[in-house]
């Protein structure tokens, strides 16, 4: 895999990927599938039959009993250095154990909590003797950890956040006074990251600050429409002394801390909701089989098939985007070290070379998750509605996905503005293809027919293309609105889903390659039929959201030619989605299981 070393973050929207350099999730090794097993039995045999005690709350110790056990078993360690306790794993495995507990409903954001943005700010930006202190309780459960950066008045722009911290007159400690919302684990936390800003700094500061410190209070419980068995409260700090040795990396850097560890929870997201999409298709092909209506299981109707292969399509796709990003960090880690970086440097460089992609991953995963538990709900029909079936609890949890870890309307911003930066800064050039692609704007179409070499080869067409669409009106709408586009958000979101599905119908497509080169195209004919639809349907929505792009800016000629282009470049053979879906539907109800 050395060559997906060379990529940088962002990047594939202007260079193509082989097959052969991607990682997919048959790519797992004998350990990591074990530890997936290991998982997945935790899920069904502890979680699952708690899941009603865990959202009635009535028992407040019973979330950190099950974070114990979890961390008996080691998934509270599996990506901590092995120096302080830890297993010391990749970044794409201490994914793909994020994948199975995401189905666990409020547990998993629990977990996610404590293991990601609770104990990673100390492993990646604590200094030795904070590892040695905090790392090793965090790592068996013995200490759950919480993070506190949400205020009243600072979500989005949480830089804006008023919480306070002053050098007490002794100089042996920093007094914090200020107030932290939505704080997940809060009611069970031994050690909270607090961020706040020392006397009139313009940027925060992070701190360590354990619960038996003086001046915390907490509000009771939150209630919420969703993630009812997640401890949510407001945490207030009230001349809370901190040790000054408890200021994490540097003061004015808690801003990068934030930012940089919301990355990693970003694309961890997207992980977590494929776990729980593939427990809901499971749910809902079961009862689909089992549901008889007018003389028949419900499963041989049409209606339901379509909802079942849609399901298992963007599931599959996202799977695909996930682990191709994942193990290009993980790369990107891996070559960092191997040129001497510090570790906690490697993967702080590593995780923010591909900040982009997380972005990109989060809005897809968090949505993906949306639209399979809402047709979930469906399958189910009233029993989807009804609080005693398992969708009631499914589609209320799935919400919370798309404002967590930064709104997806703030991540779909991220993507275009993170993109132009690199490109502004020259470390990532994409104005010489985009203008290359406005160039052949005014070239005749070549509509020669050769023949294919790969029985996917015009997915490969298709994929160029909709990298010259994306070229295109963003390139186009640089040049017309220069420094303006910052302000128009209709128009970068737009652009933002055009990258999107473009970079998410690619990394299926490298998939699906890598396993019809590996093993031959039997066995895996339904995959291809998962290409059809979700390029069939990818093609429509890029032409959509680039013509509302387009039409916010352009006019006359230029928005003829633009037009032009993007249906040139949005194009494809007409195929029938009908059978593609129930070829992939079939599949789906033989095994009674999401079937990849």
């Amino acid at each position: 895999m050395a060559e997906m070393n060379s990529i940088n973050g962002g990047e594939w929207l202007i260079r193509p990927t082989l097959a052969q350099d991607v990682f997919i999730p048959e790519d797992f090794d004998e350990e990591q599938i074990m530890i997936r097993t290991t998982c997945r039995d935790f899920i069904q045999q502890e979680v699952f039959p708690n899941l009603d005690a865990l959202d009635d709350m009535q028992n407040p110790d019973l979330m950190p009993q099950l974070l114990d056990k979890a961390g008996e078993l080691g998934l509270l360690s599996v990506s901590l250095p092995e120096a302080y306790g830890g297993f010391g794993k990749d970044f794409n495995t201490a994914m793909l154990v994020t994948e199975e507990t995401g189905s666990g409903h409020s547990f998993a954001v629990a977990l996610s909590a404590h293991t990601g943005i609770g104990t990673l700010p100390i492993a990646l930006y604590g200094n030795e003797s904070q590892k040695a202190k905090y790392l090793p309780k965090l790592a068996t459960g013995e200490w759950k950890a919480s993070y506190c950066l949400t205020e009243p008045g600072a979500g989005s722009d949480a830089n804006s956040g008023k919480t306070k911290a002053q050098l007490s007159p002794d100089g042996k400690s920093y007094i914090l006074n200020g107030q932290k919302m939505w704080i997940t684990n809060a009611g069970f936390a031994d050690v909270f990251i607090v961020f706040a800003k020392i006397d009139t700094d313009e940027n925060l500061s992070a701190f360590i600050v354990e619960k038996s410190y003086p001046g915390i209070r907490l509000n009771p419980e939150e209630k919420k429409m969703g993630i009812k068995g997640s401890s949510t409260r407001q945490v207030f700090f009230e001349q809370c002394p901190v040790p000054i040795e408890n200021l994490l990396s540097e003061r004015g850097n808690g801003f990068k801390i934030a930012v940089n560890i919301l990355n990693i929870g970003r694309i961890k997201l997207s992980a977590a909701s494929i776990g729980a999409c593939k427990a809901i298709i499971g749910r809902s092909a079961s009862y689909a089989n089992e549901r008889e209506q007018f003389g028949r299981p419900i499963a041989k109707y049409g209606a339901i098939r379509y909802k079942l292969a849609e399901q298992v399509v963007r599931t599959f796709a996202c799977e695909s985007a996930t682990y191709r990003a994942g193990q290009n960090i993980t790369d990107a880690i891996e070559a960092r070290k191997a040129a001497g970086m510090d570790p906690q440097q490697a993967e702080l460089k590593g995780v923010e070379e591909f900040a982009i992609e997380c972005a990109m991953l989060k809005v897809h995963g968090s949505e993906t998750l949306d639209y399979v538990v809402d047709e979930g709900v469906q399958i189910f029909g009233g029993m989807g509605y009804s609080a005693e079936a398992p969708m009631d609890r499914a589609y209320r949890d799935a919400r919370i996905n798309r404002i967590f870890e930064g709104t997806n309307e703030i991540n779909r911003l991220l993507t275009v503005d993170m993109i132009l930066k690199r490109a502004m800064k020259g470390s990532l050039d994409l104005m010489g293809p985009a203008q290359k692609v406005a160039a052949e704007l005014l070239e005749i179409p070549d509509f020669s027919d050769s023949e294919p070499v790969h029985p996917l080869e015009h997915f490969h067409t298709y994929t160029a293309k909709f990298k010259k669409a994306v070229l295109m009106v963003a390139g186009a709408a640089v040049q017309k609105l220069m420094m303006e586009l910052a302000k128009e958000q209709e128009i970068l979101m737009h652009i933002a889903d055009m990258a999107i599905e473009t970079y998410v119908a690619e990394s299926t497509l490298l998939r699906v390659q890598k396993l019809i080169d590996r093993d031959g195209l039997e066995g895996h004919a339904s995959k291809v039929d998962v290409l059809n639809v979700l390029f069939h349907d990818a093609a429509d929505r890029l032409w959509l959201h680039g013509k509302n792009a387009i039409y916010s800016f352009a006019s006359g000629d230029e928005l003829s030619m633009l037009s032009m282009g993007l249906k040139r470049f949005t194009k494809t053979a007409p195929i029938s989605p009908k059978d593609a879906r129930r070829s992939i539907a079939a599949e789906i109800l033989q095994k009674n299981a999401y079937p990849y």
